[in-house]
């Protein structure tokens, strides 16, 4: 089916195009609200501009489509169904996709600057290498998510569910976490500059060789957390709780440690503020 015979269909009131081959085509100004193109290989299709000219794909059904490396800026998926969709290497700047279901899916490496994912499902997806800057996330579901490597400075992650998601090499620079409950988060390795934690628990998380240059960790709960080789330089720690943290070879270089707890902490070879 190509798709000048889908739209033909879909203006006959037909919804259910389930599996059709739109590999490469453009839908840019293309209304199909609802439509059913679960498990449709789209790799490649133009779906960028939608927005600007009224037309979207909203409480659309592509679960399982195949949408790698296709142009979808600004694209409008409110509500829709994205669940296990492969979406690799896809330009999705400024798309809107609030609550949509997007559970399972592929989205490693694709471009998702400044998109509306507010209350979206993103659980178990894989986000290796994406492009997450200054994206609306709050409320999202992040649960046992992948963000190896993702970038998400500037993101804005309030309310959302980070259960199990990992953040391994992640850049995270001027994100507001405060409060959130980070027990046991992989950021080993991960970018949090200028970042704000405040009273965030982190007990048991791991934060090995995670750069932390002026982060706020105000009254954050760290209690058992893996800080090695940590880059806490001019970090504001006042009133944290560190007991039986791991700080060795940690760098505190000018760190504010005012009433901080550090009952069984172990600082061995870690470089500490000249006033504790």
């Amino acid at each position: 089916m190509d798709l000048s015979d889908l739209l033909k269909l879909y203006t006959e009131g037909h919804r259910d195009f389930a599996n059709a081959d739109l590999s490469g085509a453009d839908l840019s100004g293309i209304t199909l609200n609802g439509v059913n193109l679960s498990g449709a290989k789209l790799m490649g299709a133009n779906l960028s501009r939608t927005v600007m000219i009224k037309s979207d794909l909203s409480r659309a059904n592509l679960n399982w489509a195949n949408l790698s490396f296709a142009k979808m800026s600004a694209v409008k998926l409110g509500d829709a169904d994205l669940t296990k969709a492969n979406l690799q290497g896809a330009v999705m700047e400024k798309a809107k996709l609030p609550r949509a279901k997007l559970s399972g899916a592929n989205l490693n490496s694709a471009n998702l600057r400044g998109a509306n994912l507010r209350e979206a499902n993103l659980s178990s997806a894989s986000l290796q290498r994406a492009n997450l800057r200054e994206a609306n996330l709050s409320g999202v579901n992040l649960n046992w998510a992948n963000l190896y490597e993702a970038r998400l400075s500037g993101a804005l992650l309030s309310g959302a569910s980070l259960n199990g998601v990992k953040f391994s090499r992640a850049f995270l620079k001027d994100v507001d976490l405060n409060g959130a409950d980070l027990q046991g988060i992989n950021f080993s390795e991960a970018r949090l500059g200028g970042s704000n934690l405040e009273s965030a628990n982190l007990v048991g998380a791991d934060l090995s060789d995670a750069h932390l240059y002026q982060v706020n960790l105000t009254a954050a709960d760290l209690s058992g957390a893996n800080l090695i080789r940590a880059s806490l330089e001019q970090a504001n720690l006042t009133w944290i709780n560190l007991s039986k943290a791991n700080l060795c070879q940690a760098n505190l270089t000018n760190a504010i440690l005012k009433g901080a707890n550090l009952d069984g902490a172990d600082l061995t070879d870690a470089i500490l503020p000249i006033e504790i």
